[in-house]
């Protein structure tokens, strides 16, 4: 890198650190304004700007990153920084970090201004934090009119009827209930049927997070309880009914259905946390198993959960040994796709040539995937982490996987010494391909993959998301058992297709014809035709026709289609519809869209 005359000043190399600090804070406060508006969308019914809400959000943080690398360069020429000053800046960065509240979110938007910046032989722990440098543990807002990160109630003292009341309206949510007790009663009621009558122990309290979480047209109540040596998770999402008030919608007391809800196929929550670290431990009490880059990139802050993810795959990999291979299935057309057997994510990377009948390029394809990145994925697409320039440990790769790549991906690579860095790839969690699951499959586990097949495109549909090849090898079933859409290269917007009927052949020559005899354009799609490809094992036709008789209608996708176009916003529910209380316990109360008889199908349960 270039050199200008030393500048050893320490007041310089704070400066550099201050403004770099500054431009953090900048996007911490904008983050929690989007989070604050989040609620008053909620309160005013306005769902699609929660949506939009979401959407934006995610490109905040790059947009950080490029004004201070714009501030840096007009008033310290960081082009020209030396390596000592780097260093300065570095500790000094570490020094303002003692008593800051989001200190490890600082510390990746460090990272990602000098990645910018640095050569990638900079990319180490006297440059960057490759380990975190200040703690997060018991960081605390200690401001007098703070809010603490979460509530503590003891319904020993005043009931749980009261405690359960007074833990919903101390949101002070700006609209009221329809009939808070009555809801109250509902989740007494599933508490009780899930774990009977239970002593109280002198330790039994509740706890719950201080602010809501909101996605999609939901508020989520999260906490814990707490009695004797027992912990149980608990998440209360309030919905609008079909009158314009609130209702409390259903009771998740299980430490999977909370899996679930804070999956990687949903679209990040929005959440004001003033202390991220504190929410994020908090959340790890009620799912143990959930790694914390999960967690942070499941509350929106995906940036810091990529930087967790990355930390985690470089301790992988020095505690194991197995190579990396390519991904069992059928090989795609688009994407040359490897993975590591001991480690539960595969890599993408998008190839240099398309095979026919593939028509997209490169830049075709990355915009597919911001356009997942982007949109509601209502628990039906997989997330991934987008990387540039990764350096794998080139003895790693099996020989065979390491000449595909030379052969399919050459641009993509660069070997350095004992390191092979990849220049862009996709990561994903790792799934089993639905076709090959389906191969080994008993007849039950057949019966729930096609019910969840079909729900998962009706739900996709549903939110105006066309997958364009619907092959069973562009399917995944979760651990949960929850089939999710990963190939993204032919999606589309619903509203951009032009649904068609197979038209009626005009003569016999037509009729007997192997060929497509009509007219088909760019954008058509025809439902009737999926029937040929989708149903060939006898099982499949079977179990598909049964829960999803209409799927090869027409009249179906239009019906879909016209609904998002008048700008009908569905119901999406993270959680299997029959514990909601209008199912549960025969509530009687209207719903905005989920009652009607064209609503997205019933989850699958987790």
């Amino acid at each position: 890198m270039n050199h200008f005359p030393k500048l050893l000043s320490s007041q310089f190399a704070f400066d550099v650190a201050r403004t770099m600090l500054d431009g953090f804070d900048k996007h911490y406060r904008i983050f929690r304004e989007v989070c604050v508006a989040a609620q008053a969308c909620f309160e005013a019914g306005d769902f699609m700007g929660i949506q939009k809400l979401q959407r934006d959000r995610i490109a905040y943080y790059d947009e950080r990153v490029r004004e201070c690398i714009v501030t840096l360069a007009d008033e310290f020429d960081a082009q020209s920084l030396d390596d000592d000053v780097w260093q300065q800046v570095k500790l000094h960065y570490i020094g303002l970090l003692t008593e800051h509240r989001q200190p490890e979110l600082a510390e990746t938007f460090f990272n990602s201004v000098c990645c910018k910046i640095l050569h990638r032989s900079y990319f180490n722990n006297r440059f960057i934090f490759v380990r975190p440098a200040v703690a997060t543990e018991y960081i605390e807002n200690d401001a007098p009119a703070a809010k603490p990160t979460y509530r503590v109630y003891y319904p020993a003292q005043d009931g749980m009827a009261a405690t359960l009341a007074r833990i919903v309206t101390n949101f002070q949510l700006k609209r009221p209930f329809a009939d808070l007790s009555r809801d109250v009663g509902y989740v007494m009621r599933a508490i009780e049927e899930a774990f009977g009558a239970f002593d109280a122990a002198p330790n039994f309290q509740i706890h719950v997070l201080a602010s809501l979480f909101f996605r999609n047209k939901a508020a989520y109540i999260v906490g814990r309880i707490v009695n004797g040596d027992t912990t149980t998770p608990f998440a209360v999402p309030i919905m609008h009914d079909g009158h314009g008030k609130l209702t409390l919608d259903a009771a998740l007391l299980r430490g999977e259905q909370l899996r679930v809800m804070f999956s990687f196929s949903h679209a990040y929550f929005m959440v004001d946390m003033e202390v991220p670290s504190a929410y994020v431990q908090f959340l790890r009490t009620i799912m143990p198993g959930k790694p914390k880059a999960e967690i942070y990139t499941s509350v929106g802050l995906q940036k810091h959960g990529k930087n967790l993810f990355y930390r985690d795959f470089l301790h992988h990999l020095k505690h194991s040994s197995d190579k990396f291979v390519s991904a069992p299935g059928i090989p795609g057309l688009v994407m040359l796709v490897f993975t590591l057997p001991s480690y539960p994510y595969v890599f993408k990377l998008i190839r240099e040539r398309f095979a026919p009948p593939k028509e997209t390029t490169r830049e075709q394809v990355k915009a597919k995937y911001l356009m997942v990145k982007q949109h509601d994925r209502v628990g039906r697409m997989a997330d991934t982490l987008e990387f540039s320039s990764v350096a794998f440990p080139l003895s790693r790769f099996d020989d065979a996987l390491l000449a595909q790549l030379r052969a399919e991906v050459p641009s993509l690579l660069e070997f350095d010494g004992d390191a092979l860095v990849i220049r862009h790839c996709y990561i994903e969690r790792r799934m089993t391909p639905l076709n090959l699951w389906l191969q080994s499959a008993s007849d039950a586990q057949v019966d729930h993959a096609m019910r969840e097949y079909g729900n998962a495109i009706k739900e996709l549909m549903a939110a105006n998301v066309f997958p364009g090849d619907m092959l069973y090898k562009n399917f995944g079933v979760t651990r949960h058992g929850r089939v999710v859409f990963y190939d993204y290269d032919e999606l589309e917007y619903l509203t951009d297709c032009h649904i068609r009927r197979v038209p009626e052949p005009r003569n016999e020559e037509e009729a007997m014809s192997g060929e497509v005899w009509y007219r088909v354009g760019p954008h058509d799609v025809f439902p009737q035709t999926f029937e040929t490809f989708l149903t060939g094992d006898p099982r499949v036709r079977r179990y598909l026709s049964q829960h999803h008789p209409d799927f090869f209608d027409p009249d179906l996708w239009q019906g879909f289609q016209d609904r998002v176009r008048a700008g009908q916003m569905h119901d999406f529910y993270p959680y299997d519809v029959s514990l909601r209380f209008v199912n549960r316990y025969g509530a009687a109360r209207g719903t905005t869209d989920s009652s009607a008889s064209d609503a997205p199908p019933r989850a699958a349960a987790a």
